[in-house]
């Protein structure tokens, strides 16, 4: 047997993630233990901050603001970031940024020694972070295609997610007990200890320059023009709203909790938890996707299922299943989300990759919230289970839409990538 044919079996039986990116690449192997690392950190101090906002104030809208302060900053800078990660150098831009995060959190803790206990610090610190965030992300996701080869970039944007979704769900359960033994100073310090991780791979990264074509500068507008001549990629960007935005029902969980459980907090907890834990799922069981060329197909199907389950989610009212519908749910979104920054990296030049994953960061922050406020607007209408069930079945009638419009998006072959 060829060693191409035995390549062939191999990738025929490959149910887990393909490790092959850390396997070949010193530079993405730190890059992602990097990453994985700051991720659970800021997953600590997000919580911390609520806690220590809560504790100040004993306030939940004054714990709600938390959010506002993380989420308009991200909104504003992550197209600018992106913008500016097609500008300079993008190892510089990911080290300053980094390094930027590692002494706001340094900064918290050293606050929270000397007993600086104020709110208004607290959000300015948060929105500081998102600022650094939104300038690190764009710059740090252009990277890894210049890190691996195209047929690698697939199970690198699998092992990512991963390491999101860990991070997700690690960060503030790890948080909540080293606050309740060590107190808010202990994970202020951590998280900043544990931004060297991400320092050190971007300084042993080579110099990442971008591959202009003559342009002196990278406007924001340009990045949208060129989105709006690309239809593939731009369909990536619709089929996600489609999501996003018409299924969204995280904003219902504590009213579906009491309403159709019978339950309370942790029955909350179980719901919100469900998708993430089926996310982490997506990426850990990912390698079945290297067998997938046509990655239109796999993106509007990965949505479809999720409408469908979500759909399904609103009709049902038994906890177990509920929760396996919003894991199965959780399952195909990150199998949207490889294939979609997967087309995003192969399929855009690289003098337009920070801008367009500026695009994602702002789709994939305001979507989610603009879905909340479509759920509970329709639920205070009618009920929690047309929200729900009508998002879903209106998610699915839109990806069948754009299905039926997108007949170049439904023919995109990752062989021959075609923006």
């Amino acid at each position: 047997m060829s060693a191409t044919e035995e390549t062939e079996r191999a990738d025929r039986r490959r149910v887990f993630a393909d490790l092959t990116p850390l396997r070949t690449s010193a530079h993405y192997r730190r890059l992602w233990f990097g990453n994985t690392v700051s991720w659970v950190g800021q997953g600590m101090t997000a919580l911390a901050v609520s806690l220590q906002v809560y504790e100040i104030t004993r306030s939940p809208f004054s714990v709600g603001l938390v959010g506002l302060f993380s989420l308009v900053p991200l909104i504003v800078f992550g197209l600018y970031g992106g913008a500016i990660a097609d500008t300079v150098d993008r190892r510089k831009l990911g080290l300053a940024s980094a390094t930027g995060s590692a002494v706001l959190s340094a900064a918290l803790a050293t606050a929270a020694f000397a007993g600086f206990h104020h709110v208004w610090f607290l959000y300015a610190i948060v929105a500081l972070q998102s600022v650094c965030a939104a300038l690190n992300s764009p710059a740090r996701s252009s990277m890894i295609p210049r890190l691996l080869p195209p047929e690698q970039l697939r199970a690198a944007n699998a092992l990512n997610s991963m390491t999101t979704t860990f991070g997700t769900l690690v960060g503030p359960s790890l948080g909540g007990l080293i606050v309740g033994f060590g107190g808010f100073q202990t994970a202020y310090l951590i998280d900043a200890v544990a931004f060297f991780a991400a320092l050190y791979a971007m300084w042993r990264l080579p110099s990442m320059l971008p591959e202009r074509t003559g342009a002196t500068r990278a406007s924001v507008l340009d990045g949208l023009r060129f989105l709006a001549t690309r239809p593939n990629l731009r369909m990536t960007f619709f089929s996600d709203f489609c999501a996003m935005i018409l299924a969204h029902p995280r904003a219902l969980f504590p009213v579906v909790a009491v309403l159709w459980y019978d339950g309370d907090a942790t029955t909350t907890g179980l719901l919100v938890a469900a998708p993430a834990a089926g996310a982490l799922l997506g990426g850990v069981l990912s390698g079945w996707q290297g067998r997938i060329r046509h990655h239109g197909q796999a993106i509007l199907l990965a949505v479809a299922c999720w409408g469908t389950a979500i759909a399904v989610f609103g009709l049902t009212r038994d906890l177990w299943l509920g929760l396996l519908l919003l894991a199965l749910a959780g399952y195909s979104d990150t199998v949207s989300m490889i294939f979609r920054n997967t087309m995003m990296q192969v399929a855009a030049p690289d003098e337009m990759r920070g801008r367009l994953q500026g695009v994602f960061i702002v789709v994939v922050a305001g979507g989610p919230r603009l879905g909340d406020f479509l759920a509970g607007s329709v639920a205070d209408l009618t009920s929690p289970a047309v929200a729900i069930t009508g998002g879903g079945i209106a998610c699915v009638v839109a990806i069948g839409v754009l299905a039926l419009y997108g007949r170049g998006f439904r023919r995109y072959d990752a062989l021959k990538p075609t923006a």
